[in-house]
């Protein structure tokens, strides 16, 4: 059952505000109000050193004991989920399993003591000149945390994904801003966190969940003088303007921001004439993979021109055409690709058209061509559009397409397609890839992310706000964590892991 209201300190509560969702038979969804932010900060402040003072064993039972709720919901949540976003019951399925996975993943994380990074170096009394103290360093919690729900993952990449997870692992309060894509299914999610609360006996203000504009409640929350980091994954204009406010306070704090990427795939010469029509159609395949709404999908595909990629070219619009029109996630989100490749269609030559789609919200992919000179020349091509339009970018030769690599933003993700006697231009490319991406894939599509310890899902902006950071996998807990160093702090009075 579903309140329509916010979480705060424990207790569901209403505003005078509401918004309705079209989405699931206009079920209103209270907009938490100014002094309600600062109700849930001061809350989450207040309950901080109880929550991070807890044992890492019960900690981990209240993320498993998360990850049971969830599931005792699950049925609930993906029709609703499905209802909101358009998703089909089967990736919802599975995106819940990666959620509690994520959440049961954290919980074996935090049973060892590796995450904390812990430092000893024993007093030398006799050293001269001068002797040495007893100091010892280990990661604490860094405070009460805002995590914003994002619009492609209703579930693991929000109430309860990635960022809540680590952050709850870390010992740090969350305060969550529910996406209004999906305020329904957040919200049920959000109730699952509560029930675990209540049953683990964790502080009321461990979990909370505010509903509303991201400009308002969200600007709210970055800006609140309790909140001591943020974690995003969103556009780049609300990310930038978040992430600009965050670094304004005068109490500047990290805002740890997915904001965008093309993922743009290098195609070598010898796996072109090899396998041109396999990569076109697996690229194809993976572009339109949730109507293309994956921040890793791979937008762009840069090759030298010939016959090879003709070949790539006939194969991606051979399989773009047999695919169905999908529903995008909301009406913002489709405007804005039908915009974009509106703007593409002016600047460059649009391959095979897929034709128009005819249901509210839906939308066709679309494929385009350009010369990697245009494409270096021109920033609006460079940009991401949120959605299944890909471009092939021709280069001349490969020395243009080392050029073309070296003048690349940040990206979350490259690739390279490649076969034996690809290995010294790969070679050349991959120094230089390694400093425009995260995560560096081989003869693969970068649209699966796997939830592991040495996943790497961030980059060098605009990917993301800090290139060290990462937004899957168990690396994700640093963001939540600090370093403290103890110096001849009496054995009593140490955290338990520095003990002995």
């Amino acid at each position: 059952m579903i309140f329509g209201k916010n979480l705060i300190d424990g207790a569901w509560v209403g505003s005078e505000e509401m918004a309705v969702s079209h989405d699931l038979e206009g079920q209103s969804f209270a907009q938490a109000a100014s002094e309600q932010v600062d109700e849930a900060c001061l809350a989450a402040r207040r309950d901080f050193r109880a929550y991070s003072g807890t044992s890492r064993t019960d900690r981990a039972v209240f993320l498993r004991t998360i990850a049971e709720q969830i599931d005792v919901l699950g049925d609930e949540i993906t029709q609703t989920g499905m209802s909101e976003t358009g998703l089909p019951e089967a990736r919802l399925v599975g995106e819940r399993g990666r959620t509690t996975g994520q959440l049961r993943m954290f919980a074996d994380l935090i049973e060892k003591t590796g995450y904390l990074d812990i430092r000893k170096d024993d007093a030398l009394p006799d050293r001269t000149p001068l002797p040495r103290p007893d100091l010892r360093l280990m990661h604490k919690a860094i405070g009460p945390v805002a995590v914003f729900g994002a619009s492609n993952f209703p579930l693991a990449f929000s109430t309860a994904g990635g960022d809540t997870a680590s952050a709850l692992a870390a010992g740090c309060p969350v305060i969550v801003k529910g996406h209004g894509a999906h305020a329904g299914t957040a919200e049920l999610v959000a109730q699952a966190i509560a029930k675990a609360i209540e049953l683990t006996g964790m502080p009321k203000a461990t979990f909370q969940m505010l509903q509303g504009s991201g400009r308002k409640v969200g600007s709210a929350l970055v800006q609140h003088p309790e909140i001591t980091a943020v974690g995003f994954t969103g556009s780049l204009a609300g990310g930038r303007a978040l992430y600009d406010l965050c670094h304004a306070r005068p109490s500047p704090i990290p805002f740890y921001g997915e904001l965008g990427s093309v993922n743009p795939m290098f195609c070598l010469p010898v796996a072109m004439e090899t396998r041109a029509a396999e990569i076109g159609a697996g690229w194809a395949a993976s572009l339109t993979m949730g109507a293309g709404q994956f921040c890793t999908n791979p937008g762009v595909a840069v090759m030298v021109k010939g016959p090879q990629a003709d070949t790539l070219e006939e194969a991606c619009v051979g399989t773009l055409r047999g695919v169905a029109e999908q529903k995008m996630l909301t009406d913002d989100i489709h405007g804005a690709f039908e915009q974009g490749v509106q703007t593409f269609k002016e600047l460059m030559i649009e391959v095979g058209s897929c034709g128009t789609a005819s249901a509210k919200r839906s939308a066709l992919p679309a494929l385009f061509k350009v010369s990697a000179k245009e494409w270096m020349a021109n920033r609006q091509l460079q940009e991401e559009v949120f959605g299944a339009a890909g471009i092939i970018v021709l280069c001349e030769d490969v020395a243009e397409m080392q050029a073309l690599a070296e003048v690349l933003e940040g990206q979350l993700t490259t690739t390279l397609h490649l076969d034996e006697g690809d290995t010294v231009l790969a070679t050349g490319l991959l120094s230089i890839l390694e400093e425009k991406a995260g995560r560096i894939l081989a003869n693969g599509f970068p649209t699966g992310v796997e939830v592991c310890s040495s996943m790497m899902h961030g980059g060098p902006y605009p990917a993301s706000t800090d290139t060290r950071a990462t937004s899957v996998g168990t690396l994700a807990i640093v963001r939540w964590l600090r370093p403290i160093s103890y110096q001849n702090i009496p054995e009593a009075l140490l955290p338990a892991e520095l003990q002995g």
